[in-house]
């Protein structure tokens, strides 16, 4: 591998969790400014699909292309990696229900309470994974995309 393709794996995880993090409070924020139910709903729609795809996009990267070669180089982290996954999953069980919710337009309390869930157990999971993780990523060399590996961001 060429030295311009090392990636700074850690880095790039955590500029990725920075971007989702300012994603969710702009959906937040586009519910906040609509003017009516129909407003929000549809300003959150736009938001929530983008946001949904993006924190989705991330996750199911992860579990493709990043998990697989941290759990082949770490054999140790396991279990980590297990409850990482299984976080995967949750989310985005509950980013289809956030996004049927603005589908359906929801009043604006219903959609913040999807937001908040979300919001709390992405956090949750951010801070899990980056305090697991982000050492052994410092040094793992995969050679591949990291729109790939972390998603469309």
């Amino acid at each position: 591998m060429d030295a311009a393709r090392l990636i700074a794996w850690d880095a790039e995880l955590r500029a990725a969790h920075t971007r989702l993090r300012a994603a969710l409070a702009a959906t937040r924020q586009a519910l906040q400014d609509g003017d009516g139910p129909a407003d929000a709903a549809s300003d959150l729609l736009l938001f929530c699909i983008g946001f949904c795809s993006a924190l989705d996009g991330h996750h199911r990267g992860e579990d493709r292309a990043l998990l697989p070669e941290l759990r082949r180089e770490h054999p140790e982290l396991g279990d980590t990696i297990d409850k990482l996954m299984q976080d995967h999953s949750m989310l985005s069980h509950l980013l289809g229900a956030l996004r049927s919710a603005a589908e359906r337009e929801e009043d604006a309390a219903t959609i913040a309470r999807h937001l908040d869930g979300i919001g709390a157990i992405m956090e949750s999971h951010f801070r899990f994974e980056e305090r697991e993780i982000l050492a052994p990523l410092r040094a793992l060399v995969l050679d591949r995309d990291v729109t790939e590996v972390l998603g469309p961001l």
